[in-house]
């Protein structure tokens, strides 16, 4: 029998039995297993996994994530432990403001981290439970899936408006934490929990009405030490932080390391000065690319600057934020070429990165004397808007449907 046609009568038969399959309910881990493509033997989901759409859907993400690995991930592993020092290995908590679902490069530049808390204004939506989508509309929520990773698989960053609408538009599998199950799943951690809660405006956990959503999600790294992600949907701008609560209740994990990629620049101008002055205050170590906190606010008596990579200044949508001071850092230090690529100058040979360390807490590979400027004056108000796509583009690793 031709093995195509044989499969379809295994979907077909398994879709008459689904009721008595359905008797044992997966778990989170089965899904994001699922939805990652990654195989799901001995799950209540293995039926399912037998259709001609998973089946593609797994071959798609098995060849993106492979070209993933060798282009990214396995040089960022190589690469950190020696550029980042105890930084890489330290087990304190992490805070990624502007992440969306960008779990993915937290885990890659801070592998151990305790707790990782994500930040964006995306939706977390509802479990994802793909046991329970009509069977015609699997093949399309699958693409949708992979459409939304487009862009952080192929540039590293996820393009705000793009992501927004198809996270909001398919209601099948929709928010961001569809994505975060993925992204736990293909770095090897397995999901033990989920919980949806929120933060009244004092920092406190709360089950009523809350301006700062979240989901925690407890899970098992690859070797089994157990860890946390928090996922929060809020605002970050000035009036809106102040009210949820948010940064209060990160103030409770104590001293972590903070986290900024594709953060459009935001905290430039006058509307972020919160969330800045929280990382520069509770953050002894930012790990950031130049659209993060400026580094005029990193005075040279507080914070040593380590640059990595090749600061060529902002793609021409920021054009405007061109910073002198990491051109004179570059002139000095003269870094090496970053082996992969980060933030919106994703080419091959343009990413920078800027490790910046409170005074008396650098362990890192010292940065040579002398080269962090001094503090400038205060930005002109106004933020950017959020990152459209870059001007170029990278073959679609995920697109289409199957």
């Amino acid at each position: 029998m031709n093995p195509q046609v044989r499969r379809l009568l295994l979907f077909t038969l398994t879709l008459a039995l689904a009721p008595l399959a359905r008797s044992a309910a997966p778990i989170p881990d089965d899904e994001a297993r699922f939805l990652a493509g990654l195989p799901v033997k001995n799950t209540p989901l293995e039926a399912l996994s037998l259709s001609p759409a998973w089946v593609a859907h797994a071959a798609q993400f098995n060849a993106a994530w492979a070209q993933l690995d060798k282009r990214q991930l396995q040089t960022i592993a190589t690469w950190a432990p020696a550029s980042l020092g105890h930084w890489y290995s330290d087990t304190g908590p992490v805070v990624y403001l502007f992440s969306g679902p960008d779990f993915l490069y937290a885990h890659a530049f801070f592998p151990d981290a305790s707790t990782y808390v994500l930040c964006g204004i995306e939706p977390i939506g509802p479990l994802p439970q793909v046991e329970n989508l009509p069977p015609q509309t699997l093949a399309g929520s699958l693409a949708t899936i992979r459409d939304s990773l487009d862009s952080l698989l192929n540039f590293s960053f996820f393009i705000t408006k793009k992501m927004h609408v198809q996270l909001v538009e398919d209601s099948r599998l929709s928010g961001t934490l569809p994505l975060l199950y993925i992204f736990l799943a293909r770095t090897g951690c397995h999901i033990t929990n989920v919980t949806f809660t929120g933060l009244d405006n004092k920092g406190q956990f709360t089950a009523i009405h809350t301006n700062a959503p979240a989901v925690e999600i407890d899970f098992n790294s690859p070797d089994g030490k157990p860890q946390t992600l928090y996922y929060f949907s809020t605002d970050l701008s000035d009036g809106p932080v102040n009210a949820s609560g948010f940064l209060k209740w990160c103030a409770t994990l104590g001293p972590a390391r903070g986290f900024l990629k594709a953060a459009s620049y935001l905290m430039h101008g006058d509307g972020f000065d919160t969330s800045r002055k929280f990382l520069l205050s509770d953050c002894p170590a930012i790990l950031q690319d130049d659209s993060g906190i400026p580094i005029r606010y990193f005075p040279d008596n507080d914070w040593d600057i380590r640059l990595f990579g090749n600061y060529s200044g902002p793609i021409d949508l920021f054009k405007n934020k061109l910073q002198s001071e990491l051109v004179q850092i570059k002139n000095v230090q003269k870094p090496a070429a970053l082996p992969f690529s980060v933030g919106y100058r994703w080419h091959s040979g343009q990413s920078s990165l800027i490790l910046a360390v409170q005074a008396g807490h650098s362990e890192t590979p010292a940065a040579s004397p002398g080269l962090t400027p001094a503090a400038s004056p205060s930005p002109a108000p106004g933020a950017s808007p959020a990152a459209a796509a870059p001007a170029a583009s990278a073959s679609p690793a995920l697109s289409g449907t199957p």
